[in-house]
């Protein structure tokens, strides 16, 4: 199992809040510790935005907490009727993700009332609000998510599972049950990659210049997973469509098969390109093969349609999405190729990638 950097933050965040507690004297730190557990996040704006929801639920607990050990005592009752009302008014003000936080300081303070119970109160609301700021320091200062790198490799690997399926199956060297899990496989993939994505868009930019270049890497990057959807919309295609493709002319069959060769490659080299380790003649010359490629296999689809008889035209009506999806493959690597040039091409030193190795994510 992969030790990941949301664990050791998670740890180290539990430490740090131990450790304050301790040093500062205050009692029960165990709390500090539960409450920075809550507050670890996945990126830094996450963990911003987190503080401010879950200082605002530790508020509201402490509040009526106090209220109602004041008025009613700390009866077991009593505290499960707080904790309900408390959960009521996180959601009446959209603060569902922090109703945890919320409940932890209703039974921290509700659960042992002293003599002097407002400064007990304070103390353990003091003491969960060190554990939020504990986690949101640690997700400040220790392993901040490198998500340009996280986003590159997530997109190479899933592309290179792509490809490689593409390729067995034009010529039908996949098995077809085992090619079915790993398609859903990769739509999950395709998930999760949106979801990082998401998280390298909410990486926030101060500086004015700054803002611009990482505007056009967003542009980039969604490119990128529009792409190696349209490469998984192919093979889903490739695999649905086995039997009619079988039963399709060797001409036209063999023209499949060489344009998508000539789109993985294309594809293959693009990546490389994008991160400037392959020059850009190369990559014209794939581009090329790649149009030509296109306008052959329409050819070749035509002239085989109007060679058949009326009856015999089913074969060719079900293949034709695979030829529409073909021609889109293309035509958004060619967005992608474009975007890439126009990047390396302006204000090139400004617009460079944090791209490290894989072994350092």
């Amino acid at each position: 199992m992969k030790l990941g950097a949301r664990m050791l933050k998670t740890g180290i965040a539990i430490a740090l809040a131990l450790f304050l507690a301790h040093m500062l004297n205050l009692p029960s730190p165990v709390f500090a510790g539960i409450s920075a557990v809550f507050a670890i996040q996945p990126s830094i704006y996450r963990s911003y935005l987190s503080i401010i929801e879950q200082a605002q639920a530790n508020i509201i607990g402490a509040i009526f907490a106090v209220i109602f050990v004041l008025i009613f005592g700390n009866d077991p009752f009593i505290i499960g009727l707080t904790a309900i009302i408390v959960i009521a008014i996180n959601l009446k003000l959209n603060l569902e993700k922090t109703i945890s936080i919320s409940l932890v300081t209703v039974i921290a303070i509700m659960a042992s009332p002293t003599d002097n119970f407002i400064q007990f109160s304070f103390i353990r609301f003091s003491t969960i609000m060190l554990g939020i700021l504990s986690a949101f320091f640690v997700n400040l200062i220790f392993l901040p998510p490198k998500y340009e790198t996280k986003l590159y490799y997530n997109i190479v690997e899933n592309t290179e599972e792509i490809i490689k399926w593409i390729r067995m199956s034009t010529r039908n060297a996949s098995e077809h049950g085992f090619l079915k899990n790993d398609i859903n496989k990769l739509k999950d993939n395709m998930i999760k990659l949106d979801q990082m994505y998401l998280l390298y868009k909410e990486e926030r930019i101060y500086l004015r210049k700054h803002k611009y270049v990482k505007t056009r890497k967003l542009v980039l990057f969604r490119q990128m997973i529009i792409v190696t959807n349209r490469s998984l919309d192919t093979l889903k295609l490739l695999h649905r469509l086995e039997n009619e493709l079988r039963h399709m002319p060797k001409e036209f069959q063999s023209m499949i098969i060489s344009e998508l060769d000539c789109l993985l490659g294309f594809h293959e080299q693009i990546l490389l390109k994008f991160i400037g380790k392959i020059k850009s003649q190369p990559t014209e010359d794939a581009k090329k093969e790649a149009h030509n490629g296109r306008y052959f296999l329409l050819q070749s689809f035509i002239k085989n349609f109007n060679a058949q008889n009326i009856n015999d035209h089913l074969n060719h009506y079900q293949v034709l999405p695979l030829i529409g999806v073909i021609i889109d493959y293309y035509e958004q690597l060619l967005h992608l190729d474009h975007l890439i040039d126009s990047f390396q091409q302006y204000h090139k030193d400004e617009n460079e990638f944090q791209i490290a190795n894989k072994e350092d994510m």
